[in-house]
């Protein structure tokens, strides 16, 4: 039988954000049965403060491609198949510490999701998104998160899929998006989740954006911490459920933050508004 993984692990800093993290998520109701999926890279301290309550390291899995500027990287992931509501039950059945190889093709796990459990399915594609943003930000994303978050999914059914009319309805419907994404959000066309082409579609989205929107589907957001990338997605949500009420009211739209509006926010928050959207 497996020797159950060191409970003293899951008193250490990133692993008390992450659970918590992964409750919020449950508690917007964005994660039903076992939908959605997060991972974090390591810093080389959290490393060092988690090393101690490593197992013996098991079988190495490939990735599916070669991510060479996450070689040697450990990332803690939500387990295949775990639901989002059971991680504050009991962490290490239900995400895990993988580390990859030092061509960054391979991973196996070093702690937690005990009982023989795996990473998400989403695994490659996380990982994808996680070497794209480590290069776009020089190192300083290291959330990747994905929920299924009501409002976007409803948005995808209503709106061309074109990251311009996304951004716009969102920027156009609170305040704060613009401040929050000024670069706007990438839209991926339905996929089948998993596998390597949505990873590379989703890839592709997040060399410019820090957000994709996946249609029918949910959202996919990464962030340098926990609290950001969190707040990024609940901030996208919040404004889609705002689009989505004033739909619902029937009278179509009578006004809106007009596109000079939208400059005036970005010229006194000091952000700098992706101009391909606005008119």
């Amino acid at each position: 039988m497996e020797k159950r993984s060191d409970k003293a692990a899951e008193s250490l800093g990133f692993v008390q954000g992450f659970v918590r993290m992964c409750n919020d998520g449950w508690l917007q109701g964005w994660h039903e049965r076992n939908g959605g999926n997060l991972s974090y890279r390591l810093t080389n301290q959290e490393v060092a403060e988690a090393r101690p309550y490593f197992g013996e390291p098991r079988s190495w899995h490939e990735v599916g491609v070669e991510l060479p500027n996450l070689a040697g990287e450990y990332f803690l992931v939500t387990g295949s198949g775990k639901y989002m509501r059971n991680v504050i039950l009991d962490p290490a059945a239900n995400i895990g510490i993988c580390e990859l190889d030092e061509s960054g093709s391979r991973w196996r796990i070093v702690w937690g999701l005990d009982g023989g459990a795996r990473p998400t399915s989403e695994f490659p594609t996380h990982l994808m998104n996680h070497s794209v943003r480590k290069q776009a930000t020089d190192g300083a994303n290291r959330v990747i998160y994905h929920c299924h978050a009501t409002n976007v999914i409803a948005l995808t059914y209503v709106l061309p899929l074109t990251d311009r009319d996304f951004s716009r309805a969102l920027w156009q419907s609170a305040t704060e998006c613009p401040v929050v994404f000024p670069e706007g959000v990438g839209v991926v066309e339905w996929m089948v989740p998993g596998g390597v082409d949505i990873a590379r579609a989703t890839s592709k989205k997040m060399e410019t954006y820090q957000a994709a929107i996946w249609a029918q589907h949910g959202l996919f957001v990464s962030g340098p911490d926990f609290d950001t990338a969190f707040g990024l997605a609940h901030t996208i949500e919040k404004s889609a459920e705002i689009y989505v009420k004033v739909l619902s009211c029937g009278q179509g739209i009578r006004q809106t933050i007009t596109d000079d509006d939208l400059r005036a926010i970005a010229h006194d928050f000091g952000v700098t508004l992706n101009e391909s959207f606005l008119d």
